[in-house]
C-alpha cells in the first residue's frame, strides 16, 4: 500500500483524490470570484481561532504568534491592494491560507486545527452580514431623515388622500410623507431583529458534529464581538436564517422605497402636478425636449424585482436541503452581496430626491377638495346630530349626485338647498375647506394637525435612536475590524 501513495492534488482536500481537477470543474465549483469580497472577515476570524489555540495550547504560543502576524501581512497586503488570487485557489480562505504559507511557511498548516471551511465561511459571512446590517441602517436612518425635514416644512399643506386611486379625503401633506417614515421605522426594527439573531459565532462547529480539541468558543466570539455561540453544531454549519432575515428586510425596505418612489412618478407627472423633482434626479429625452422624466425614481422601483429575486431564489436554494452543509449554499453569497448592493445603491440615491423635490402647494390644496373629498365629513355631520350614519351616508351620496347633474360644488349650494338636503343642513354646514377637515380628525393617528405635529416628534426620536443603536455597534464593530484589534472587553452569553 505504501508504495501505492502518492502527494495528492494541491488542494487542501487533495490527500484523497489521485488527479487534479478537471480544469471546467474547477471553474465551476470555484467560488473565488465572489466570495473574495470576505477576505478581511476571513483574515480577522483566522486571527481570532489563533489566538485561542494559541491560550489553549493547542498549538505553541510561539507558533501561534508567528501564524497571527503573518495573517496581519496578508491584511496589510489586502489594504495595499497586493494581495494575489485566481481561480486555481478555489475559494477566499484557501487563497489566504496559501499566500500564509508562502509567507511563513508549513507552520501556517497548524492553523486551520479544530475548525472546517464550513464553520469558517459560516462565521466569515455573519461577519461580513453584520457590518451589512448597519449600512443598510445608516442608509434608512438618511432616509427617513430626509422625509422628516420636508415633512416638517409641510406640516400646514394639505393634499388630497386616496383609496383606490381615486380622491378619498384630505389629509395633511406631513401626515402622508409620515406615512412613509412609519415603514422605514418598521424596517429599521427589522434590521435590529435580523442583527440580534445572526449575532453568535458557528466557530467551532468543526464540519458538523463540533472538534475534538479543548477550544474555547467564548473567547473567540468575545474576541470577534459577536454576542455569544451557536447552540448546535449541525444547525450552526447548515444554517442560513441570518442571510434570508437580511434579504426578507432588503425586500421590504425595496418594496417601501418602490411605493414612494411611484407616486412621486405619478405625482411629478402633467396629470397630478403635485411636485417638481430637481434637475439633478430627472433626466431628458433623446427625441422630445420638452420632456423630464423622473428616472431615479423609475429605476429605483425598478431595482425591487431584482431584491425580490434574489430572495425568492435563496428561499428555493434552502428549502429542500438536508442536514448539514451542502455545495447549494455557496449560492447565498452572490445573492447576499447583490441584494445589499442594490439597496444600498437605491438608499444613497433617494434622500436626495426626497430633499430637493418642491410640492406645489396651491395644486394640491386645490386637489385636495376637487371631487367631493369633503362628502364623508357632510355624513359625519349627520351622524353626530343622530341620524343613523348609513341613512346620513345614502343622503349625502344623492347630494353629490345632484350636484353632479348641475355641474355644481357643495360650496355653490344655497342655505335653502342646504335645509332642502336634511333639516340638519338648515342650522349647521359640515366643513367647507380642507383644513376644516383635517382638523376635525383629531385622534390618535390621524391627520389633524396637532396630532401630525406629535407624530412627527414621536418618529423623530424613534428614527434618533435607530441612528444611536447603528452608531454604538458600527463602533463596535470597527473596533473588531481595526488591524491587531482584540475585540471588546466582554465576555458572550453562551
Amino acid at each position: 500500500m505504501t508504495d501505492r501513495l502518492g502527494a495528492g492534488t494541491t488542494k487542501a482536500w487533495g490527500g484523497r483524490f489521485a488527479t487534479a481537477p478537471d480544469a471546467r470543474s474547477e471553474a465551476f465549483t470555484s467560488s473565488i470570484t465572489f466570495d473574495n469580497r470576505l477576505v478581511r472577515e476571513d483574515i480577522r476570524a483566522s486571527v481570532a481561532h489563533v489566538r485561542m489555540l494559541g491560550r489553549q495550547g493547542i498549538v505553541g504560543p510561539a507558533e501561534a504568534a508567528e501564524i497571527e502576524e503573518g495573517l496581519w501581512c496578508v491584511w496589510d497586503e489586502v489594504e495595499a491592494g497586493t494581495f494575489a488570487f485566481g481561480l486555481a485557489d478555489e475559494d477566499i480562505h484557501t487563497a489566504v491560507e496559501r499566500r500564509l504559507r508562502e509567507l511563513i511557511g508549513p507552520v501556517q498548516g497548524k492553523l486551520h486545527t479544530a475548525r472546517s471551511r464550513n464553520d469558517q465561511v459560516a462565521t466569515d459571512t455573519r461577519l461580513w452580514t453584520k457590518g451589512a446590517i448597519l449600512e443598510l441602517t445608516a442608509g434608512v436612518v438618511e432616509l427617513s431623515r430626509a422625509l422628516l425635514d420636508v415633512a416638517a416644512a409641510h406640516l400646514d399643506a394639505v393634499m388630497p388622500g386616496y383609496t383606490h386611486t381615486q380622491r378619498a379625503q384630505p389629509v395633511i401633506v406631513a401626515h402622508h410623507l409620515l406615512a412613509y417614515v412609519a415603514m422605514l421605522d418598521r424596517d429599521l426594527d427589522r434590521l435590529r431583529d435580523a442583527y440580534r439573531r445572526l449575532d453568535v459565532l458557528p466557530l467551532g462547529a468543526g464540519a458538523l458534529a463540533g472538534v475534538t480539541f479543548p477550544i474555547d468558543r467564548a473567547s473567540v466570539a468575545a474576541d470577534l464581538g459577536f454576542a455569544g455561540i451557536t447552540a448546535n453544531s449541525l444547525d450552526a454549519v447548515a444554517d442560513r436564517d441570518y442571510v434570508l432575515d437580511v434579504m426578507h428586510a432588503c425586500a421590504l425596505i425595496a418594496l417601501h422605497i418602490s411605493r414612494l418612489a411611484s407616486e412621486l412618478v405619478s405625482w411629478s407627472s402633467g396629470e397630478f402636478r403635485f411636485v417638481e423633482l430637481s434637475d439633478a434626479f430627472t433626466t431628458g429625452s433623446s427625441i422630445m425636449p420638452q420632456k423630464k422624466n423622473p428616472d431615479v425614481a423609475e429605476i429605483a422601483r425598478g431595482k425591487t424585482g431584482r431584491v425580490f429575486g434574489h430572495l425568492i431564489g435563496t428561499l428555493t436554494v434552502v428549502k429542500g436541503l438536508p442536514l448539514t452543509y451542502n455545495s447549494d449554499l455557496q449560492e447565498d453569497k452572490e445573492a447576499l452581496f447583490d441584494t445589499v448592493d442594490t439597496v444600498l445603491g437605491v438608499l444613497r440615491v433617494m434622500p436626495p430626491v426626497v430633499q430637493t423635490m418642491r410640492f406645489n402647494r396651491q395644486r394640491l390644496a386645490e386637489a385636495a377638495v376637487a371631487d367631493f373629498s369633503l362628502a364623508t365629513d357632510a355624513a359625519d355631520l349627520l351622524a353626530r346630530n343622530g341620524v343613523p350614519f348609513r341613512e346620513a351616508h345614502e343622503v349625502v351620496g344623492r347630494l353629490v349626485r345632484l350636484c353632479l347633474e348641475d355641474d355644481i360644488t357643495f360650496a355653490d349650494l344655497s342655505a335653502e338647498e342646504w335645509s332642502t338636503i336634511h333639516p340638519v343642513f338648515a342650522n349647521q354646514r359640515p366643513p367647507m375647506t380642507a383644513w376644516e377637515s383635517v382638523s376635525a380628525r383629531d385622534v390618535p393617528g390621524g391627520t389633524a394637525p396637532d396630532r401630525v405635529k406629535a407624530a412627527h416628534a414621536d418618529a423623530s426620536a424613534q428614527v434618533d435612536a435607530a441612528r444611536e443603536w447603528f452608531s454604538e455597534r458600527q463602533e463596535q464593530l470597527a473596533a473588531v475590524m481595526r488591524r491587531g484589534s482584540t475585540g471588546p472587553r466582554r465576555q458572550p452569553v453562551t
